[in-house]
Protein backbone atom coordinates (compact mmCIF):
# COMPACT_ATOMS: atom_id res chain seq x y z
CA UNK A 1 0.00 0.00 0.00
CA UNK A 2 1.17 3.32 -1.01
CA UNK A 3 2.99 5.49 2.16
CA UNK A 4 0.40 8.37 3.46
CA UNK A 5 1.52 11.85 4.83
CA UNK A 6 0.00 13.20 8.00
CA UNK A 7 1.21 17.51 7.96
CA UNK A 8 0.96 18.33 11.80
CA UNK A 9 0.65 22.03 12.48
CA UNK A 10 0.90 24.10 15.94
CA UNK A 11 2.41 26.98 16.22
CA UNK A 12 4.29 25.73 20.24
CA UNK A 13 7.03 23.97 19.37
CA UNK A 14 7.19 21.64 22.36
CA UNK A 15 3.72 20.16 20.74
CA UNK A 16 5.41 19.24 17.54
CA UNK A 17 8.36 18.27 19.63
CA UNK A 18 6.56 15.79 21.48
CA UNK A 19 4.13 14.56 18.49
CA UNK A 20 7.53 13.86 16.88
CA UNK A 21 8.97 12.03 19.91
CA UNK A 22 5.48 9.94 20.39
CA UNK A 23 4.73 9.34 16.41
CA UNK A 24 8.25 8.80 15.51
CA UNK A 25 7.49 4.58 15.05
CA UNK A 26 3.85 5.39 13.51
CA UNK A 27 3.22 3.83 9.80
CA UNK A 28 3.07 6.78 7.90
CA UNK A 29 5.35 10.13 6.81
CA UNK A 30 5.06 13.12 9.00
CA UNK A 31 5.45 16.84 8.24
CA UNK A 32 5.89 19.57 10.34
CA UNK A 33 5.20 23.22 10.35
CA UNK A 34 4.56 26.09 13.74
CA UNK A 35 2.39 28.48 11.20
CA UNK A 36 -0.28 27.98 8.74
CA UNK A 37 1.48 30.37 6.19
CA UNK A 38 4.50 27.31 6.54
CA UNK A 39 1.72 24.39 6.23
CA UNK A 40 0.95 25.74 3.01
CA UNK A 41 4.27 25.94 1.35
CA UNK A 42 4.69 22.34 2.71
CA UNK A 43 1.19 21.34 1.08
CA UNK A 44 2.34 22.96 -2.17
CA UNK A 45 5.82 20.58 -1.86
CA UNK A 46 4.27 17.90 -0.77
CA UNK A 47 1.29 15.20 -1.41
CA UNK A 48 -0.13 15.13 1.94
CA UNK A 49 -3.03 13.19 3.12
CA UNK A 50 -4.55 14.15 6.29
CA UNK A 51 -3.88 17.68 8.52
CA UNK A 52 -4.01 17.87 11.58
CA UNK A 53 -3.52 21.84 12.79
CA UNK A 54 -4.53 23.87 16.37
CA UNK A 55 -7.15 26.34 15.99
CA UNK A 56 -5.39 29.64 17.69
CA UNK A 57 -2.19 30.39 15.92
CA UNK A 58 -0.58 34.08 14.82
CA UNK A 59 -1.85 35.44 11.48
CA UNK A 60 -3.36 32.60 10.67
CA UNK A 61 -5.66 30.79 12.48
CA UNK A 62 -6.46 27.22 12.03
CA UNK A 63 -9.81 27.86 10.80
CA UNK A 64 -8.41 30.19 8.17
CA UNK A 65 -5.89 27.43 7.07
CA UNK A 66 -8.37 24.48 7.32
CA UNK A 67 -10.80 26.52 5.49
CA UNK A 68 -7.79 27.21 2.31
CA UNK A 69 -6.86 23.59 2.64
CA UNK A 70 -10.73 22.67 1.53
CA UNK A 71 -10.64 25.07 -1.15
CA UNK A 72 -7.24 24.31 -2.16
CA UNK A 73 -6.98 20.37 -1.63
CA UNK A 74 -10.43 18.84 -0.76
CA UNK A 75 -9.34 15.44 -0.65
CA UNK A 76 -7.28 16.11 2.58
CA UNK A 77 -8.79 15.07 5.68
CA UNK A 78 -8.69 17.68 7.72
CA UNK A 79 -8.08 17.46 11.78
CA UNK A 80 -8.28 19.80 14.70
CA UNK A 81 -6.03 19.68 17.82
CA UNK A 82 -6.64 22.42 20.20
CA UNK A 83 -6.91 23.64 23.61
CA UNK A 84 -9.27 26.10 22.46
CA UNK A 85 -12.55 24.54 22.61
CA UNK A 86 -15.36 27.38 22.91
CA UNK A 87 -18.28 25.64 21.23
CA UNK A 88 -19.14 28.43 18.69
CA UNK A 89 -15.61 28.08 17.43
CA UNK A 90 -15.95 24.34 17.10
CA UNK A 91 -19.10 24.46 15.22
CA UNK A 92 -17.77 27.01 12.74
CA UNK A 93 -14.84 24.69 12.29
CA UNK A 94 -17.00 21.59 11.87
CA UNK A 95 -19.48 23.39 9.52
CA UNK A 96 -16.88 25.52 7.26
CA UNK A 97 -13.86 23.06 7.36
CA UNK A 98 -15.65 19.64 7.26
CA UNK A 99 -13.42 18.05 10.27
CA UNK A 100 -13.65 15.02 10.41
CA UNK A 101 -12.27 15.00 14.16
CA UNK A 102 -11.37 16.98 16.89
CA UNK A 103 -9.11 16.41 19.05
CA UNK A 104 -8.46 18.28 22.55
CA UNK A 105 -5.64 19.34 24.21
CA UNK A 106 -4.26 17.63 26.49
CA UNK A 107 -4.30 14.35 24.11
CA UNK A 108 -3.88 10.84 25.15
CA UNK A 109 -1.39 9.53 22.94
CA UNK A 110 -1.26 6.17 22.79
CA UNK A 111 -4.99 5.84 24.09
CA UNK A 112 -6.91 8.04 21.46
CA UNK A 113 -4.23 10.23 19.15
CA UNK A 114 -2.86 7.61 17.12
CA UNK A 115 -6.00 5.62 16.74
CA UNK A 116 -7.73 8.69 15.79
CA UNK A 117 -4.72 9.30 13.31
CA UNK A 118 -5.26 6.09 11.58
CA UNK A 119 -8.61 6.21 11.37
CA UNK A 120 -8.40 9.90 9.64
CA UNK A 121 -5.72 7.87 6.88
CA UNK A 122 -8.19 5.12 6.49
CA UNK A 123 -10.84 7.63 5.45
CA UNK A 124 -8.92 9.34 3.19
CA UNK A 125 -8.53 5.45 1.46
CA UNK A 126 -12.10 5.15 1.54
CA UNK A 127 -12.18 8.32 -0.25
CA UNK A 128 -10.65 7.40 -2.67
CA UNK A 129 -12.49 4.34 -3.23
CA UNK A 130 -15.69 5.82 -3.12
CA UNK A 131 -17.65 8.92 -5.57
CA UNK A 132 -18.08 11.72 -3.23
CA UNK A 133 -22.30 11.85 -2.86
CA UNK A 134 -21.44 8.22 -1.05
CA UNK A 135 -19.40 9.53 1.35
CA UNK A 136 -20.88 13.00 2.32
CA UNK A 137 -23.97 10.87 3.11
CA UNK A 138 -21.85 8.76 5.56
CA UNK A 139 -20.20 11.68 6.44
CA UNK A 140 -23.26 13.22 7.66
CA UNK A 141 -25.14 10.37 9.06
CA UNK A 142 -21.83 9.51 11.30
CA UNK A 143 -22.01 13.22 12.56
CA UNK A 144 -25.47 13.29 13.34
CA UNK A 145 -25.30 10.00 15.04
CA UNK A 146 -22.53 11.46 17.15
CA UNK A 147 -24.36 14.81 18.05
CA UNK A 148 -27.21 12.28 19.41
CA UNK A 149 -25.20 10.34 21.16
CA UNK A 150 -23.83 13.62 23.01
CA UNK A 151 -27.24 14.72 23.42
CA UNK A 152 -27.02 17.75 21.09
CA UNK A 153 -29.77 17.44 18.57
CA UNK A 154 -33.41 15.16 18.88
CA UNK A 155 -33.32 11.78 16.48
Amino acid sequence: METRTVLFVDDEEKVLASLKRGLLDEPYEKLFATSGKEAIELLKQNEVHVIVTDMKMPEMSGLELLRIVKQEYPHIVRMVLSGYTQITTLLTAINQGEIFKFITKPWKLEEEFKGVVREAIERYNLQKQQPASELTAVQSSGTSEKMQEEGRTQP
